[in-house]
């Protein structure tokens, strides 16, 4: 088992039939990728075992059919009766996030829950969850042994490192049930600060609950649920903040911003969008981004990992406390933000952004000089006067 990629989870069976003692293995058929043992792919060919290379059409076929069947669509348990779909699901969640009245009766339920494809009928009898349905509103993921391992984990640290761990959280309920006590938790761990409003002194948190709220619903949605035994993640730090999910993006990271919206689950997105969790149609970044100016926050970085995504939220820093490359980003998504509104980024957009005073300009005239040499952005006009100069992404030039 330990040479086979990806790892698969077997499991055991043991029942009684006629007084005998029977032990059945569940094998999980293979999903987008086959599965290899010792770094080679095998096909059955008539009665002989063949590796997959040597037969390109076999491993066409093989790939046609994996390519099928996107991973909601998947089965997580079989021929389940009426009551016991009630017990495992959160389908009164469902109906509330929909903002429609629960049906009267069970049969009228289970007819919706088939209608989003978070059931579909059986034909031995009962009904089958689908992993869409399990990962959305399982009432417990661990009910659910495939799934129960994309369940997020929250990871709180003492200071900017992994050494001290003061909590850990894992998520048990499926994600659209449990997506507002999820964001309930994080906001009450995260660091606030004191602020003035009328006269009297309030806490607000130290990260934008907007900006926060759309990158988890962000990580949820596009994350590769085909990378085993690994989900999101939520690390939070003294003074940053991290959510990475499984997967890497199909959007280059400095096109989060400004660019058609691609999900590899496009039924998880369609539905989390139904339920008012997520954006769809791609705004989320935009929000995030937005927050953080309007915050006057570091700006967000997006990296991409090992097989993962990660973005990661800056406490505030004054502006002297950031480094180049940082400041070049703040500068590039500013641009990126001023030409989704039509607009143009100045030194004077750019001065208000970073909460400068005009006659700190010079400081800013730094930035935009840095951030053109490094490609990121560049002139809109090149035949203009200074104080007239305008710009845009790079991108927008192409």
């Amino acid at each position: 088992m330990q040479r086979l990629a990806p790892k698969l989870h077997f499991q055991f069976y043991k029942l009684k039939i006629e007084g005998q003692d029977i032990v059945i293995l569940e094998i999980p058929s293979a999903s987008k990728h086959p599965t290899s043992f010792q770094n080679e792919e095998w096909v059955r060919v008539g009665s002989y075992r063949k590796k997959i290379k040597d037969y390109p059409e076999k491993a066409r076929e093989l790939w046609r059919n994996l390519d099928k069947t996107p991973f909601e669509s998947l089965i997580v348990l079989e021929k389940v009766d009426d009551a016991r779909v009630l017990e495992l699901l959160d389908y009164t969640g469902y109906f509330e996030l929909l903002e429609i009245p629960v049906p009267d009766g069970n049969k009228a339920i289970l007819e919706a829950l088939v209608t989003d494809d978070v059931l579909t009928v059986c034909e031995a009898g009962g009904y089958n969850i689908t992993n869409l349905g399990a990962i959305l509103f399982a009432k417990d993921l661990n009910s659910f042994g495939n799934v129960k391992r994309k369940a997020i984990r929250v990871i709180q640290y003492k200071g900017e490192n992994k050494l001290h761990t003061i909590r850990e959280q894992v998520g048990g309920k499926g994600y659209a049930s449990g997506f507002e006590g999820l964001i309930e938790y994080i906001m009450a761990l995260l660091p606030t600060n004191e602020v003035i409003e009328s006269g009297l002194r309030k806490e607000v948190p130290m990260y934008p609950e907007l900006a926060v709220r759309e990158l988890i619903a962000n990580a949820l949605i596009h994350q590769d649920f085909y990378v085993a035994g690994t989900g999101p993640t939520v690390e939070i730090y003294d003074r940053r903040i991290e959510i990475t999910n499984p997967g890497e993006p199909l959007v280059e990271t400095n096109r989060f911003l400004n660019s058609p919206p691609k999900s590899r689950n496009e039924k998880l997105a369609s539905l989390m969008r139904r339920l008012g969790i997520c954006e769809e149609r791609g705004s989320g970044i935009d929000k995030v981004v937005y927050e953080t100016e309007l915050n006057q926050l570091p700006a967000p970085l997006f990296e991409v990992l090992d097989g993962f995504t990660q973005t990661v939220l800056f406490a505030h820093r004054d502006l002297k406390n950031i480094d180049k490359t940082s400041r070049q980003r703040a500068c590039y998504f500013h641009a990126c933000l001023k030409y989704e509104e039509r607009d143009y980024m100045s030194n004077s957009s750019l001065r208000e952004r970073f909460g400068i005073d005009a006659k700190n300009s010079a400081m800013v005239s730094r930035i935009i000089k840095d951030s053109l040499e490094a490609g990121l952005i560049c002139l809109f006009d090149e035949s203009v006067g200074a104080k007239a100069k305008r710009y845009i992404p790079a991108w927008a030039r192409s």
